[in-house]
Order: C-alpha cells, then sequence, then structure tokens
C-alpha cells in the first residue's frame, strides 16, 4: 500500500481533515493507495507559497531552471522501475507502456531544458533614439491538473515547460494515481526551493477548487471534455488564462485500395493502445465498401488474438480498464450499440473474475447516431460504419463535436491533400496512426479543448508578452 503524503510550502505531509480517496489495483481489485483530500485552507496555503516564491524563481538564470530539468530527469530515469509500478498497480497499464511513457517523460524535461534558456523575444522597428522590445516573462503561478491515462509524460510536459520558464507550479495529479504523481513530485521537489511546487491530491473538485483559487494565473488541464470546461469556467471569473486538452472521439479512415491486413493492424493499435485509453485512441473507424469486409476480417482476428492480462505480467498485451465504474460507462456503449442494430465481431461482453477488464471489442454496422460513434469511449472499443466514398468518409469524420486528431490510410495523394486540409482537427495523420517528428504543438477544437501542445510553442503558452519602450530623457541634456 502507497501512503500517499502533500507537498506544501516545503513541507511533506498527511494534511487536511481525514478525508482520504483509496485506489484499488484494476487488475486485482486490492487496494495500492491512499491519498488525503486537500482542504480550501491547503489549497490557499499552496498558492500563497508558490507566489511569495515566485519572484525568485523568475529572476533565477535560466541556466540554473534548466539544469534542475536536466536533474529532475536524471532522477526520473533512475526511479523509472519504482515509478512504473505504481502506475501499472495504480491504474493497469502493462509495465512496457509504462515505462514507455516515463521515457517520454524524461525526453520532455531534458527538451524543456535545452529550449528554456534559449526562449527568447522580439525587437521592434521603432525610433531608432529608442528601444522598443517584446519580452516573455513568467505569468506566476500555474496550476497543473494531469490524467490517470499517461500520468507522467503528461506531468513532466506541462510541469517542465511552467518551471523553466520561471513559474510556480500546484500540481494535482489525477486521483486514480496520486502515488505515481507523488513519486514524481518527490523528484521535483528535490531539485527547486521551498514554494516554488507543490504537490496536492484530490478528486476532481479539489482540482476544480485549485482552477478556481485567487492567485492563480495559469491553469493546464488534460482530461475530460466535463472537467476541462468546469476548467474554462473558472479561469472565466478569475482572469487565469486556461490551456485545455481534452477529450476526443478521433476518426479513421480507411480508403479503397489500401492492403486490409495493414489498415487493420494500424486500426488495432489505434483502438487498442493502452486498453483504448489514449485521449488520441481510434474510437471510429469508417471505412469503404470495397475494403469493409477483409478489412472486418482481419481486424477482427488481430482483436481476437490479444491476450488480456494484469499489468505486471510481461506477456500481457492488454491490462485492464482504469476502474470498473468506467468499465460500466465503455459497456453501456456497447450495449446500447448492439440494442440498436450493431453486430459484435468479437468482445462485447464483460468477463467472469475480479479486476476491471474488458476484451478487444469489434463493432460492424454502427450508425451516427450510436454513442459510440459520437461521444468519446476511451475503451477498447472499434466501431466501424461502411461508407460509399471518400467525400462520404470526410463527411462523417468531421461531423463531430470533438476535434482532436484523425488518420487517413490512404494510397491517393489527392485525398491525403484534402483530409488534412477540410478535417477540423489538431493533428491530421496520413497512413500511420501513431508517430510524428517531436515537438508538434497542435491546438485541439471544439470539445477537445484549446491551446495547448508540447512543442516549443508551449514556452509561449507558460509566458506572457511584455511591451518596453525605452527612450533617453528629454529637457535640454536630452540624454542618459
Amino acid at each position: 500500500m502507497y501512503d500517499v503524503e502533500q507537498f506544501i510550502d516545503g513541507v511533506w505531509g498527511r494534511f487536511g481533515d481525514g478525508a482520504e480517496i483509496v485506489v484499488e489495483d484494476p487488475s486485482e481489485g486490492t487496494p495500492v493507495s491512499r491519498s488525503p483530500v486537500a482542504t480550501e485552507a491547503n489549497i490557499g496555503t499552496a498558492v500563497k507559497s508558490a507566489r511569495e516564491a515566485a519572484p525568485g524563481w523568475a529572476a533565477t538564470p535560466a541556466a540554473e531552471r534548466a539544469a534542475a530539468l536536466r536533474r529532475i530527469a536524471d532522477a526520473l530515469a533512475a526511479a523509472t522501475d519504482q515509478v512504473a509500478e505504481a502506475q501499472s498497480a495504480e491504474m493497469g497499464k502493462p509495465l512496457a507502456g509504462a515505462r514507455a511513457g516515463i521515457a517520454a517523460g524524461v525526453a520532455t524535461l531534458r527538451q524543456y531544458a535545452e529550449l528554456g534558456p534559449v526562449h527568447r523575444g522580439r525587437a521592434l522597428a521603432g525610433d531608432p533614439a529608442a528601444l522598443d522590445l517584446m519580452a516573455y516573462v513568467p505569468r506566476g503561478v500555474v496550476a497543473v491538473l494531469t490524467p490517470w491515462n499517461d500520468p507522467v509524460a503528461v506531468a513532466c510536459g506541462l510541469l517542465g515547460a511552467a518551471l523553466v520558464t520561471g513559474n510556480t507550479v500546484v500540481h494535482k495529479p489525477s486521483e486514480r494515481c496520486p502515488a505515481t504523481g507523488a513519486l514524481l513530485a518527490r523528484l521535483v521537489a528535490d531539485e527547486v526551493p521551498d514554494g516554488v511546487f507543490a504537490l496536492l491530491t484530490g478528486d476532481g473538485g479539489i482540482g476544480a477548487r485549485i482552477a478556481a483559487a485567487d492567485g492563480v494565473d495559469l491553469v493546464a488541464h488534460v482530461g475530460s471534455t466535463d472537467a476541462g470546461r468546469a476548467v474554462a469556467e473558472a479561469g472565466a471569473r478569475t482572469g487565469a488564462k486556461v490551456l485545455r486538452e481534452n477529450g476526443g472521439s478521433d476518426a479513421l479512415i480507411v480508403d479503397e485500395g489500401v492492403d486490409p491486413r495493414w489498415a487493420a493492424q494500424q486500426a488495432a493499435s489505434g483502438a487498442l493502445a493502452n486498453s483504448g485509453q489514449v485521449c488520441v485512441s481510434v474510437e471510429r473507424i469508417y471505412v469503404h465498401s470495397t475494403m469493409a469486409e477483409p478489412f472486418v476480417e482481419e481486424l477482427t482476428g488481430h482483436c481476437s488474438g490479444m491476450r488480456l492480462g494484469p499489468a505486471r505480467d510481461p506477456y500481457t498485451e492488454l491490462g485492464p480498464l482504469v476502474d470498473r465504474r468506467h468499465r460500466d460507462r465503455v459497456h453501456a456503449q456497447v450495449s446500447a450499440a448492439l440494442a440498436a442494430g450493431a453486430t459484435a465481431r468479437c468482445g462485447g461482453r464483460i468477463p467472469d473474475g475480479p479486476g476491471a477488464f474488458y476484451p478487444p471489442t469489434v463493432l460492424t454496422g454502427c450508425t451516427d447516431d450510436m454513442a459510440v460513434m459520437r461521444q468519446e469511449t476511451f475503451g477498447p472499443v472499434a466501431p466501424v460504419m461502411t461508407v460509399g466514398s471518400f467525400d462520404e468518409a470526410l463527411s462523417r469524420a468531421a461531423a463531430s463535436p470533438y476535434g482532436l486528431s484523425a488518420t487517413v490510410l490512404t494510397r491517393s495523394m489527392d485525398h491525403a491533400q484534402r483530409a488534412w486540409r477540410e478535417l477540423p482537427v489538431g493533428t491530421v495523420k496520413i497512413n500511420s496512426v501513431f508517430g510524428g517528428a517531436p515537438g508538434g504543438a497542435a491546438h485541439p477544437r471544439r470539445g477537445s479543448g484549446e491551446g495547448l501542445g508540447f512543442g516549443p510553442e508551449l514556452l509561449d503558452e507558460m509566458t506572457v508578452v511584455k511591451v518596453l519602450h525605452l527612450q533617453a530623457p528629454g529637457g535640454p541634456d536630452g540624454r542618459w
């Protein structure tokens, strides 16, 4: 059992009023961590401490802040096994996937350690007798609210960008993985002055209170659409800037003429990675009628052969969902689709036994009005709709309240060009569900959020532009 402490004003402790959250291992149903629930007083103290520490941290040379990030990255790399074990126990990600997420977090910290000291402003062309500058300065106190599905990688991106640009941070990890968040937090706290970083724990209500706290200048939130909208409303009331990456219902278009086996492998990878619990999971598949049957046969065969098992079993290919409550939501969408006429080519039933396991599920005969095609499912479900043309696929893919990303598998350059121009999403991937160069900073749209990406542009988001006009004094001398 992990006993999680909070970190406030340079002190670790089980602060609060005695309330706590117990997390169960989704593979076995046994308790694995317990964490205190922050109070209003805890939040106020953490924000006040961060605000008092902000001027000193902002005045710290950028190279020193970058050096702190490098030390955090090195410490996290050394603690990979320990952090991966906690993550697997709390949210069910297989160990290999947990280690991969930690490696991504280490790389992101090192990326921002390099980018931070060279983040720069601009000189303006004004009166030659004066000096005009646009300078980036820290925003102040940043509230970082992170999710359970990839807790280390996401936190490293947001914490790294905020700290290296001179902001102080109040961090709340998801209530589903407080021990994972606390292990990372200890590595951060060891390398920055007291007050620069705080860790608070609690449920979504605590996150909303942190976002609404007086003294917070920016809120960075990665999580559900509903929670993101609540954070945006809080920012509108307090004046804090809000960055959000929220839910998605990402489309995959399978164009005519592509290899069905390859297309099915791409679809399975996109729908099943992390048991479908990825922001950019494939959630809707539109396949050309000429490709439909061979594609579905290959996809069904691939999904049926996946090995479900406990997260810490090295032979597991698909771990459990994060908890049974979430599994119930996933199954409710599947059951509703089946009742409305869809067919389960595989999966679709809750297995017997402990844990929150759910089998890979392929649904055919899906329609636009089914929840699996219009809402975020966030599970190992691949709903398929047959379309008669690429135009129809584009139109249906675009008709969504979300706008995170989309993938197109095609042999047509014309279709590829149309897809990236016409799909109203932040990222369009052609012929690869995952992958791409590092540093992309797409802006999600609609219900998927706004203004967040993990490239160099995140440094801009974490800072504010201050304009300086510097001119010699007037009077008879007219000089300094």
